[in-house]
């Protein structure tokens, strides 16, 4: 299992276009209920690398099935911890469950890895990945105490790689635009957002 930080709708194709052949990488998400719906969806659900992610409690079984599956069957699956993007380059936001649910329940271990430079789009820009220590998940149980154990390693983890990465300025108007294309950030506009059933459910119990 792979979670990583997520500044910008970039970092997943990232992933795919820099990830070796072996073990395949797949991609978990993104949430829309319709995988037809805008050309990112269409795209990972063209690539055949996508695990669907339905964010309704009648499919979280099902959501469950598929993530455990591809990880037993030895595919890397990365997963945007945050749910979301993130809203500056050296922070995160509140993890999600899911990544150390689905680890416990598959037993695999889990590869915390930042994403730095992303945040602001640019030709010719660098961005850093980096990758954190793999956490065992041997010993601990898919229940709620192990999933919380887990999460704060993987938070612990993603902030101390991002401890200290600076804010960068706003790039030019193309940067602006590139970044913004299909960079979905709601909650700028409505700090009640994340409080009307947007954050999907927890995946244990």
């Amino acid at each position: 299992m792979l979670c990583f930080s997520h500044p910008n709708w970039v970092d997943p194709f990232l992933f795919v276009a820099f990830w070796p052949d072996r073990p395949r990488l797949l991609v978990f998400g993104p949430r829309e209920e319709d995988m037809s719906v805008g050309w990112r969806n269409r795209l990972l659900s063209w690539s055949g690398l996508a695990v669907p992610f339905k964010p309704s409690r009648a499919d979280l079984l099902d959501t469950t099935r598929r993530a455990v599956g591809a990880l037993r069957d030895g595919y890397v699956l990365s997963i945007a911890g945050e749910g979301r993007l993130s809203d500056r380059e050296g922070e995160i936001v509140p993890l999600y469950d899911g990544a150390a649910y689905f680890a416990l329940r598959a037993q695999v271990p889990i590869l915390p890895v930042a994403v730095i430079g992303t945040r602001w789009l640019s030709f010719g820009k660098r961005v850093t990945v980096r990758a954190g220590a793999a956490l065992p998940t041997t010993g601990l149980r898919a229940d709620r105490a192990g999933v919380n154990l887990m999460m704060e390693r993987i938070s612990s983890s993603i902030e101390v790689m991002l401890k200290g990465v600076p804010d960068e300025p706003p790039p030019g108007p193309f940067g602006r635009w590139l970044t913004d294309l299909f960079a979905d950030r709601p909650w700028l506009d409505d700090p009640d957002w994340m409080n009307r059933g947007r954050r999907p459910p927890s995946a244990v119990g």
